[in-house]
Formats: C-alpha cells, sequence, structure tokens
C-alpha cells in the first residue's frame, strides 16, 4: 500500500467522525533505560489538553527501548501544586498496553492506554505524569504534559 493510500485512509476516517490523535508538548522527567519519540493524546485538539470529566482519552507514547525487560508496569500521577496524586488507569501491565514482552533492547514500541477522567474530579489544571518501568523498576519512559480538567 502506497504512503499516499494511507494518508488517504487516515484523512477519510478523521472525516467519517473518527478521534484523530494529536501530538502534544511534553516534558522527559527521567526515562533513563528508554527514549520517548512521540506522545498522542485523542482527542486533544488544543494543548493544554481538555479533558471533560466522565470521559477516557487515548494515550500512544512512541519509545525507544535501551534495555531487556521481561516486563513494564505503568504508574499515572497527577501533579497538583507539586504534590503526585495517584491517578488511576485501567490497564496498569503495559505488556497488556499495546507492547509485546519481552520488550528487547534498540526496538520501537507503541505503548497505548486510557486515561479515564472520573466524574468527581474537580475543574483544575495539573501536570499528567505517565512511567512505564522496567523489570529493574527503572523508568522505560517518564513524560510530563498538562492538562485542564474541565465540566
Amino acid at each position: 500500500m502506497s504512503m499516499d493510500v494511507r494518508a488517504g485512509i487516515i484523512v477519510l476516517f478523521c472525516l467519517m467522525g473518527f478521534t484523530c490523535a494529536e501530538p502534544v508538548k511534553f516534558l522527559d522527567c527521567g526515562s533513563t533505560t528508554g527514549k520517548v519519540v512521540t506522545v498522542d493524546i485523542a482527542p486533544c485538539p488544543i494543548q493544554p489538553c481538555e479533558l471533560h470529566r466522565g470521559v477516557s482519552y487515548g494515550v500512544n507514547v512512541t519509545f525507544n527501548s535501551d534495555v531487556l525487560s521481561q516486563t513494564s508496569t505503568a504508574l499515572v500521577h497527577g501533579i497538583i501544586a507539586g504534590v503526585p496524586v495517584p491517578f488511576p488507569i485501567p490497564i496498569e501491565d503495559g505488556c497488556k498496553s499495546g507492547i509485546v514482552c519481552p520488550i528487547q533492547q534498540q526496538h520501537k514500541y507503541n505503548y497505548v492506554n486510557l486515561l479515564p477522567v472520573k466524574t468527581q474530579y474537580p475543574s483544575i489544571k495539573l501536570v499528567v505524569e505517565w512511567e512505564l518501568r522496567d523489570d529493574n523498576n527503572k523508568d522505560l519512559f517518564c513524560i510530563r504534559f498538562p492538562v485542564k480538567i474541565v465540566s
């Protein structure tokens, strides 16, 4: 399939109402055993992303691994006034989130998960910190990106 055909299919899906992921600006907060290539959140047409209560958002982190790891575990926190508050996600096991384990050294991976925004969350601006840890509890990636929770 040619590049033009693939691009056309993606545009067609977007026009048909499918959600298109948007690359977001992020800060690396200590990736020690991997390197982040891109971070996409769907939907996020403006930045900081406006996350509506009661909605789940797709998060896709493309990264390169520098290590071999049998497992991977995700940890997500909302940082509010400098204090990390746990942000539960549906699947903490990275090997069940688009990654085929064991993770190989010098390979590119697409980690995919959902960020559910609970209805009881207050309307607030915060920073999301998302880590994916390897067998040795070191960060394959650690990213931070600003969000705004809205009604």
